[in-house]
């Protein structure tokens, strides 16, 4: 007859590995998409020389209406009603990056994942010059894996990928565990892979 203590331990071992199985079946297939963008764009971030295309700009011209720029002593410049404008005038969707005033000219910046939108306001005229830019695929791919001008949302998507790696990495490296003719060479294979990579950063990286 088995020990009662060696029954539930043994229970408690079946449970864990198939609780492990199903947390990185499903975890793996849940974060398939994401992880597989943070692969591919990891290769374009470290090789952009191959994949930069030629970046698109064009120079819009207008006059913005002088009392937002040049207010009654007292007021504040119309700051929401100049953004406003140029998003709406010249179809700007990314966000505000930075508006700087001084005394004869107002600076406003609008950047996004390849993309920006940079103005130049004459304060006594109203009139203005924005240039747009607009960057290839690749370079909006790098920026999202960045999290460069992205905005808090895609910060937050950053943060639960690299959560899910996490999570996809224990629960498989669990397994291992729970394969008894296997545990040996595969942490052995965790060790090399681990040491490897030291090896690499102590002799390669300057």
């Amino acid at each position: 007859m088995s020990h009662p203590h060696r029954r539930r331990t043994s229970e408690w071992k079946r449970q864990t590995a198939i609780a492990s199985r199903w947390l990185h079946i499903y975890l793996s297939m849940v974060s398939f998409a994401i992880l597989l963008f943070f692969a591919v764009t990891g290769i374009t971030l470290n090789h952009q020389d191959w994949f930069s295309g030629a970046a698109r700009t064009k120079q819009f011209h207008g006059t913005v209406d002088r009392k937002w720029i040049r207010p009654p002593a007292g007021k504040e410049v119309g700051k929401l009603e100049v953004v406003e404008y140029l998003r709406r005038t010249h179809n700007v969707r990314s966000g505000l990056s930075d508006f700087r005033v001084d005394d004869a000219q107002i600076a406003v910046s609008f950047k996004g994942p390849g993309y920006s939108a940079d103005t130049f306001i004459e304060r006594d005229s109203g009139k203005y010059e924005l240039t747009e830019t607009r960057q290839g695929l690749a370079a909006v791919m790098n920026d999202l894996h960045k999290g460069r001008d992205t905005g808090a949302v895609w910060a937050g998507i950053i943060d639960v990928s690299a959560g899910l790696m996490v999570l996809v990495s224990l629960t498989g490296l669990a397994l291992i565990f729970f394969l008894q003719k296997r545990r040996m060479s595969g942490l052995i294979a965790v060790g090399i892979g681990g040491l490897l990579c030291w090896l690499v950063y102590l002799i390669f990286v300057p």
